[in-house]
Order: C-alpha cells, then sequence, then structure tokens
C-alpha cells in the first residue's frame, strides 16, 4: 500500500462552475481542464501610457518574376566579341518579319551564325569602350555614318519640342506619343536615307525597306504607348545591320557607344518623361532598370579600372551627382534613384547586389551573360526581334 503523504494532492485550478458567466463570451481557456478561466483579459493598448508597436518593415522576399536560372547564369561563359560578317552583294532587301514564336524558335536563333554574331557584336561594342568617358575624344573622327546617325537623333529630338503631352491624368501612356510615333513613321526612309548615302554605293539602293522597320521598333510600340529591353534590342539590331553592310566599322565602335548609344539613350529618357511610356515587360523591383539594360552593360565597361570608383561607389551621392554626365552606368542609377523611391535596396535590389561584386570587369562580364539570359533568351520578349536578308532566318 502506498504511503498517502507520499502522493501530492491534485493541484487545484481557478476553473469557474461550467454555468458561470466566466463561460461566455471569447474568455482565455484553462491550461488543465479546457474551460474559460477567470483571468481578466489585457487592457486595449493606448498611445498615451503605452511605447507605440514597432514600424513594420517587409523582408524582401522573391518576387514571381524573380531571376530563376540564376545559377545557370554564373556558370555560362561569357560571351566574347565577334567581327559582324559583312552582306555580300547583290543584296535582295526586304522587309523583315517575326519569326520566333517558341523557345524552340529561340534555340534556333542563338545558334545560327546571326545568333551568335550579334550578341558578339553587343559584346564587341562593351570592349571598345574600356576606360573611356563620354566626354573623351574619339580614337578616331566619326565617320559619316555616324555622322548621320547623329542627326537622325537629332531629328527625332525635334519631333518631341514639336509635339508637346496632352493634358493626361493617368499614370502611364500619354496619347501625343501616338503622333510623335507617327512622325517617325513618315519619315523613317527620309532620315535612313542619308546614312545609306554615305556609303557612295548603288548596292544600297532600296536598303530602307529593310532598315526603317528596325528604327520604327527601336523607340517603343505606340499602340501600347510601352518601351522596353525588346525595344532597345531592336536599336542594337539596326545598329547590326549597318554594320553588316559595311557603314559601320570596327573603327567606328567607340563613337556608336559614346556618341550615337548615348544620345539616343538621352532622347529615350525624354520621351519616357514627356509621354510618361509603361515599361514594357519590366522585371519590377527585380530588374536592373525598368527601361534599358544595355547602357549598364556600356557603362560598366567604361569603369572597367577605374582607380577610385567601384561598383560600391554607387552609394555614393556626390559620386553620382559628379560623373554621371561620364559614364552610362552612373547615369542609369541617378536616374533609378530619381524616379523610384525609398530604400534603394528595396526598390532596386539587383542593381543594390551588383554593387557588392569587388571590381567592374566581373559586373561587366556578369551583366553580358545575363543580357543573354534574361533578354535575348526570353521568348516573350525575343518573339518581336525581326529577321530579313541582314539578319537572316536560318530554318
Amino acid at each position: 500500500m502506498s504511503n498517502p503523504e507520499s502522493n501530492p494532492p491534485p493541484t487545484t485550478t481557478s476553473c469557474p462552475p461550467p454555468g458561470s458567466a466566466a463561460h461566455a463570451g471569447h474568455a482565455p481557456l484553462c491550461r488543465s481542464c479546457g474551460a474559460p478561466t477567470t483571468t481578466p483579459a489585457p487592457p486595449p493598448w493606448s498611445s498615451s501610457s503605452d511605447s507605440p508597436p514597432p514600424a513594420y518593415r517587409p523582408i524582401r522576399m522573391p518576387a514571381i518574376n524573380a531571376p530563376t536560372n540564376t545559377a545557370a547564369i554564373v556558370l555560362s561563359p561569357v560571351p566574347q566579341p565577334l567581327p559582324v560578317p559583312p552582306a555580300s552583294p547583290p543584296c535582295d532587301f526586304q522587309v523583315p518579319v517575326k519569326r520566333i514564336a517558341s523557345p524552340d524558335d529561340l534555340a534556333r536563333f542563338h545558334a545560327s551564325l546571326h545568333g551568335r554574331h550579334f550578341l558578339g557584336f553587343v559584346a564587341a561594342l562593351s570592349a571598345s569602350v574600356h576606360g573611356r568617358k563620354l566626354s573623351d575624344p574619339l580614337p578616331s573622327p566619326p565617320s559619316p555614318a555616324v555622322s548621320a546617325l547623329l542627326d537622325l537623333i537629332s531629328s527625332l529630338s525635334a519631333f518631341v519640342a514639336s509635339t508637346p503631352p496632352f493634358p493626361h491624368n493617368s499614370r502611364y501612356g500619354n496619347p501625343a506619343f501616338r503622333l510623335w510615333h507617327e512622325k517617325l513613321s513618315d519619315s523613317a526612309n527620309q532620315l535612313i536615307a542619308p546614312i545609306t548615302a554615305t556609303a557612295g554605293s548603288p548596292d544600297l539602293a532600296g536598303a530602307e525597306v529593310e532598315l526603317a522597320p528596325y528604327l520604327l521598333d527601336s523607340f517603343g510600340n505606340a499602340t501600347r504607348i510601352d518601351y522596353g529591353t525588346g525595344h532597345e534590342t531592336n536599336f542594337a539590331a539596326f545598329l547590326y545591320c549597318l554594320a553588316r553592310l559595311g557603314l559601320i566599322t570596327e573603327a567606328d565602335y567607340p563613337a556608336v557607344v559614346l556618341r550615337v548609344f548615348a544620345s539616343y539613350l538621352d532622347l529615350m529618357r525624354t520621351l519616357q518623361d514627356t509621354y510618361l511610356l509603361e515599361p514594357a515587360g519590366s522585371h519590377g523591383v527585380w530588374g536592373l532598370d525598368d527601361y534599358h539594360f544595355l547602357p549598364f552593360i556600356f557603362g560598366a565597361a567604361q569603369l572597367i579600372d577605374h582607380k577610385y570608383m567601384k561598383p560600391k561607389s554607387i552609394h555614393n551621392p556626390d559620386i553620382l551627382d559628379n560623373f554621371s554626365k561620364e559614364y552610362m552606368y552612373l547615369a542609369c542609377v541617378a536616374y533609378v534613384k530619381k524616379v523610384k523611391k525609398g530604400p534603394f535596396a528595396e526598390h532596386s535590389p539587383m542593381l543594390d547586389d551588383i554593387s557588392g561584386v569587388p571590381h567592374w570587369k566581373k559586373v561587366n562580364s556578369g551583366l553580358l551573360k545575363m543580357y543573354k539570359a534574361e533578354v535575348l533568351e526570353k521568348v516573350p520578349i525575343m518573339q518581336h526581334f525581326l529577321f530579313g536578308s541582314l539578319i537572316k532566318w536560318e530554318d
């Protein structure tokens, strides 16, 4: 028989009888029996006697459209500069058309001659501006074709001055952009003719029929009033076609980037701000920029081997203020900081992550790989890419 003194008495609880008023409502439950307890509810929060609740700061989580193939991008080879294969006369110019509609079509393009050499052309443009500021003297005087390209962009800038935006309350899409784009469409052949005329060759007669669609798609979509990296890629394709025709040579590449593309970027910023172009296919906070990719590649190339500025220098406001007019990468970061509000790491996490890379050469090579993976290998972007006799589709 057990000793009654060795067994402690059962623990008593403050459980009220089942019929008491404590059972009503949402009273706390007793841990032992599960019945409501008579413990009073805590008093409500008061701003006069209690400290305020902590400010809510959301934790950054991957978005649906965040890059999912980061490891594949890191392990992929760096795109290398390649020469542009010249077009053999006589040229059979034709209106370019869309060909890419599936991942298989995209793979066929990248395996083709022009798929490889188009990316090599972008890499060659990047390599041509290593360590060069926008204001640096060019290695050689601008060729007649480069001067004609600058005149083309100046004419398009004049169209903006003569086409003011309409009164508009929406965040995006001022309809006046359609009028600007109509002026571009009406004058495309006349704008291109001085460029092709610099060759002084009858073989380029009629080239406007193939070049004009690339030019028209380089400045956004007039129906949707938007602009994105696909339109920017069409401008690169327009330059690639000029290189195929011999109008642009490798000696012109520094001028093409530091003069022509820089002027194109300035014009696009004006169009974006004036007509409130909607970002086409934007990656939101997970993209480099809502509109552009190539100026980050070229801008990182400009900063390679810079003595003082490192990728982390983008967080220094004085550097952005003093050097954004010399380096495209800094200009793009300054623009992002101007149009987006809040902590930089939250609205531009990818740019913030890139700022932790130790040197610009690695930034440049990584962006080239990323451009191939996130722009040239995306069907929603490349389905609008055009193919004709200069950029041939290989069945």
